[in-house]
């Protein structure tokens, strides 16, 4: 089956659209890419749903006007991917859609939206269209996040060793072969804070500022004692803690506590806030290797500063960040931005409360044909060996954070040993990951087949995701007995 993913995260800038062949062949799930493309939003809409995301006050009028307005723009991009990626030949759309809220009360999520009408999108492509996936995993008692581990779960399986998936967005977040998924804390959020007070820019476009700035390990020192960094997975955390905000605080308050007479220069900030992201990362990925909880990081270490070969050391390619930058290139400037965890800053709040609750229904009335299907995906994953604990043998990393230079450097600098691959060199752009993740669930929810692994959304149960928008021609044809599958493979 022909499949467009279509994805837009907390930058709120862009569409990312990726296009793939899916098949199930046995317990594998074969996934072919054909290619991407972004569709920036319109600088109008932008503005509008920026004006319109919380803290700021909005109207169901203004909401539904977003709702039919941002669905247009999937459309759009839906069409493009159509036309330009897959030559008319497309089954299926799977649209992740641009989250605007997402309800927690006192560490529970309640509920979500996210908008973006998907009627706008079979109409313009004539296409049937699987949208709001997270909601059935909060119903199911689950965070509705993070729904991309189960996609890294079956690609991780198909890799030897212990590998983990890194996203490097505005926060970052890893999977790991045993379920275990969690956000370690900002990756791009700080920095392109820092930059934007500094310079007026959206980001350290090549890592620029930081490679011209000194590491000030006072101030790490100091920004390393947040306490979310001690804290066990699971744990997720957004942009409603690490934002400008918080930076300028924490700068404020280190001054004061320091007697700083002199303000930082602006790059040492950036610099020290890219070393932070690139130790916090490291930290999370060592947690994993101690067999105590994984994410809780506890005393911060040091590994000394980063050496001229080290920033050096930027990709796996050895030619310089323009020889790279071709049309393909995750990098180049249109598709650099960080791709963010799609959820809004009140996504990521969670607790251990939250996660899982006694289902206390009879076993009658348990056992119905979904909740078989999910008993079956369970059964699939559990067959599978878990591997005991034991270090982390490679980093395959992908994200808008992937293309700073100098972040990749420290990475890989804190992580001495362990190597860190980008995505790309395994066969899915980094840059794009994430759409080519919600093609994947689109054609699971068609399927018949669920959509989560509940060791990493919390959920009572894996369950099937979203809802469908018929095409002209209905919904497409399925064969019957599609199992699940227990391991992705790229060809």
């Amino acid at each position: 089956m022909r499949v467009i993913g279509l994805m837009s995260g907390t930058s709120y800038d862009a569409i990312d659209a990726a296009a793939a062949d899916l098949r199930l062949d046995g317990s594998d799930l074969v996934l072919r890419p054909l290619g991407t493309v972004t569709e920036p939003y319109e600088s109008g809409l932008r503005e509008a749903l920026a004006a319109a995301l919380p803290p700021a006050a909005t109207t169901l009028a203004e909401v539904c006007r977003l709702d039919t307005h941002i669905g247009q723009a999937f459309a759009g991009a839906a069409v493009r991917a159509q036309r330009e990626l897959c030559d008319g030949t497309a089954e299926l759309i799977a649209s992740h859609g641009q989250t605007v809220f997402h309800w927690t009360d006192e560490g529970h999520v309640r509920g979500t939206l996210q908008i973006g009408q998907p009627a706008w999108i079979a109409e313009a492509t004539g296409l049937p269209v699987v949208a709001d996936f997270r909601p059935r995993d909060i119903a199911a008692g689950g965070q509705g996040a993070p729904l991309v581990s189960l996609v890294d779960l079956l690609w991780l399986r198909g890799r030897p060793g212990t590998p983990v998936a890194l996203n490097l967005g505005g926060i970052a977040n890893l999977t790991a072969p045993d379920g275990t998924a969690f956000d370690t804390g900002p990756a791009g959020a700080l920095i392109d804070a820092a930059v934007r007070r500094s310079t007026g820019r959206d980001f350290d476009a090549d890592g620029a500022m930081a490679a011209r700035g000194t590491v000030h390990e006072p101030l790490l020192r100091r920004l390393l004692d947040e306490p979310y960094y001690a804290r066990p997975a699971p744990k997720t955390t957004g942009k409603e803690l690490f934002h400008e905000g918080y930076l300028r605080a924490a700068l404020t308050d280190f001054a004061s506590s320091a007697g700083e007479d002199v303000p930082l220069r602006d790059e040492d900030v950036v610099a020290t806030l890219t070393r932070l992201t690139a130790r916090t990362v490291a930290d999370a990925v060592r947690s994993l290797n101690t067999g105590g909880p994984p994410g809780a990081t506890g005393s911060p270490h040091t590994t000394g500063p980063l050496s001229a070969s080290d920033t050096r050391r930027v990709t796996d390619d050895p030619r310089t960040s323009e020889a790279r930058r071709t049309p393909d290139d995750p990098c180049t400037p249109d598709t650099r931005r960080a791709h963010d965890d799609p959820r809004t800053p009140d996504a990521r709040r969670t607790s251990k409360a939250g996660r899982v609750t006694a289902d206390r229904r009879t076993p009658e009335a348990r056992h119905t044909p979904d909740s078989r299907r999910a008993s079956d995906a369970r059964r699939a994953l559990d067959a599978q060996p878990t591997p005991a604990p034991r270090p982390v043998t490679e980093v395959i990393a992908s994200g808008g954070g992937t293309c700073n230079p100098v972040l990749m450097a420290m990475l890989r600098a804190e992580l001495r040993g362990v190597p860190v691959r980008l995505s790309d060199g395994l066969g899915l752009p980094a840059a794009a990951k994430e759409a080519y993740a919600f093609a994947v669930l689109g054609f699971l929810t068609v399927h018949g087949l669920t959509g989560t692994d509940p060791r990493s959304t919390g959920a009572r149960h894996a369950r099937v995701l979203g809802s469908l928008t018929p095409g002209r021609g209905g919904f497409p044809p399925v064969p019957a007995g599609a199992k699940q599958p227990v391991r992705l493979v790229l060809v």
